[in-house]
């Protein structure tokens, strides 16, 4: 069986073009990459025979012998996993990132691995068919808790302890035949954000997730930094008030505590039940439970106790962002994950906290904005991180981040 590793760099290179830019001529690869022909026509060649490319007809003429468009392969499929608090979303894409389709279910991270991890991968079968894919070249996942990126394991994430230290990188390696990555989901996000959101044009940016959590991805320089273990952009848990919750880290007043879903929900059923709220009382009484979208809904039509709720998080939150301007000074601020839904309340809070609060050279051009992709980024962010992999020269063993790939079949 052949490997999909690229030989070197300059295929690495037309692997990345390809993708991004999709099919091209032989003609424009010589221009953009930089090869002579005859070089570039070697390494597309060795491409075709690895099964990692492949030609689609003749090219518009250029004048003279008319070239051939090139291709990343047909058959190629990345696999995004998206594992949430509540939810499983997967997709298939093809080598150009494009969805081909996609699976949403329910699930209960209380249930353990082996349980979430089954059920994604029926769902992966379902979409293996739906698709007509052969197989699949690589999956990426996103888990809702710290992860080791280089041995592709939850490491005591606070919401699922059942999960701590589970091999999931090799049991789903083992399960689906090809290489997988696992992340952070904040993480994914970010690259799905840096692929196909409002931070495409960006190199430096955060991409901050409020859902059951609160985490931020960090971009620098294109490439989302990890810090030393694995755990930086834990951004949930950094305390904002002394005096406040105890968080289920076992800290004190942490951000998390205080504005992330669970803590939403929690003050919104406070708030139901004593009557100071009368809109979420109503879906109290309607629904049997409140829920973070109640909050969203319950501020825009003008409730002064969701009003309060938001503007207090938001504040919270940027107090946060504001520190980490001055420490990093990205380009952007995206907001994302299911409490982002609140929508410009929200923005507009944590934009006149930020702005006010950090010097005008880091804020002067730098936008603060809501992700347009919604649940999309997770997704697309895991499928590119797989193809980030495979579309790279392989790196030396003692720094190897997953297993080597090898060809679907």
């Amino acid at each position: 069986m052949l490997g999909v590793w690229p030989d070197n760099r300059h295929q690495a290179a037309l692997l990345r073009l390809l993708r991004d830019g999709g099919p091209r001529s032989r003609a424009e690869l010589v221009d953009a990459v930089g090869l002579s022909r005859s070089k570039l026509a070697a390494e597309i060649d060795r491409l075709i025979d690895r099964g990692l490319v492949d030609t689609a007809g003749p090219a518009a003429s250029r004048g003279g012998r008319r070239s051939s468009v090139v291709r990343i392969a047909a058959t190629t499929r990345y696999l995004g996993i998206d594992i949430g608090a509540t939810t499983l979303d997967l997709a298939v894409t093809d080598g150009e990132m494009h969805i081909l389709g996609r699976l949403t279910e329910r699930t209960d991270l209380r249930d353990g691995p082996a349980a979430v991890l089954g059920q994604a991968l029926e769902m992966a079968a379902k979409l293996r068919v739906e698709t007509g894919s052969k197989g699949f070249t690589g999956a990426g996942v996103g888990i809702p808790g710290p992860v080791s990126f280089r041995e592709g394991m939850p490491v005591s994430p606070p919401f699922m302890p059942a999960w701590h230290r589970f091999p999931v990188r090799e049991t789903l390696a083992a399960a689906l035949g090809c290489p997988v990555l696992v992340d952070n989901d904040v993480n994914i996000m970010a690259l799905g954000e840096m692929h196909a959101g409002v931070a495409r044009s960006f190199v430096d940016f955060l991409f901050v997730k409020i859902g059951a959590g609160i985490g931020c991805g960090i971009v620098a320089g294109g490439e989302v930094y990890r810090g030393a273990t694995g755990s930086a952009g834990d951004i949930g848990h950094i305390s904002v008030d002394p005096e406040g919750p105890v968080c289920v880290c076992g800290n004190t007043g942490c951000l998390e505590a205080l504005f992330g879903g669970a803590a939403l929900a929690r003050d919104a059923l406070a708030a139901a039940r004593s009557g100071r709220s009368p809109h979420l009382a109503n879906r109290l009484r309607e629904a049997g439970i409140v829920t973070p979208v109640d909050v969203s809904v319950a501020a825009a039509e003008g409730d002064p106790y969701a009003m309060g709720l938001v503007r207090d998080g938001a504040r919270r939150l940027g107090q946060v962002l504001a520190g980490l301007v001055s420490f990093f000074n990205p380009g952007l601020i995206v907001i994302g994950g299911g409490v982002a839904g609140i929508g410009h309340a929200l923005l507009a809070e944590i934009r006149s906290v930020v702005y006010r609060s950090s010097l005008p050279l880091a804020t002067g051009d730098m936008p603060i904005a809501l992700s347009e992709l919604g649940d999309e980024a997770g997704l697309l962010g895991a499928a590119r991180m797989i193809s980030d992999y495979i579309c790279h020269t392989p790196p030396e063993p003692a720094n190897q981040a997953g297993p080597r790939p090898a060809v679907a079949t």
